[in-house]
């Protein structure tokens, strides 16, 4: 596993494995989100699989499945609620860690400003510029 920062509380990675809580509790990770749907991991890495050994290894995590057509204002209101609700840093994993950098960034609109938002996610290696005028939108609306 690989974790990308996108703020000093908030990482992402692709694709966890169950031998893999160890080292997010070890960086003081205590919130876990999955934002991969199970349908795109073989059962041995199904959400109910993972939820096991994160609980296991003292994680909260947090069920998000993201799938491209429906990422809008509904994935970012669920990744601030985990965001919120956690009681440290938060660790959200997909298939590469983009969805989870955008779900971030949904959520994050109205809080932070559009720039703030595409800078911290462009220095993590997502660009998503692409996503500029949504942003925006939900900061103004």
């Amino acid at each position: 596993m690989t974790r990308i920062d996108i703020t000093p509380n908030y990482s992402v990675s692709g694709q966890l494995l169950p031998e893999d809580m160890a080292a997010l509790t070890a960086a003081g990770v205590t919130t876990l989100i999955n934002n991969r749907p199970d349908h795109e991991v073989p059962p041995e890495l199904s959400s109910a699989t993972i939820r096991a050994a994160a609980e296991a290894a003292g994680l909260t995590i947090v069920d998000n499945p993201v799938v491209a057509q429906a990422l809008g204002a509904d994935v970012g209101r669920s990744q601030r609620q985990a965001l919120d609700a956690a009681s440290g840093a938060v660790h959200a994993y997909c298939a590469s860690g983009m969805r989870s950098a955008v779900a971030w960034a949904l959520g994050e609109a109205g809080r932070m400003e559009t720039d703030d938002i595409l800078a911290a996610t462009e220095k993590a290696g997502f660009p998503l510029g692409g996503l500029r005028q949504i942003l925006t939108n939900l900061n103004n609306g």
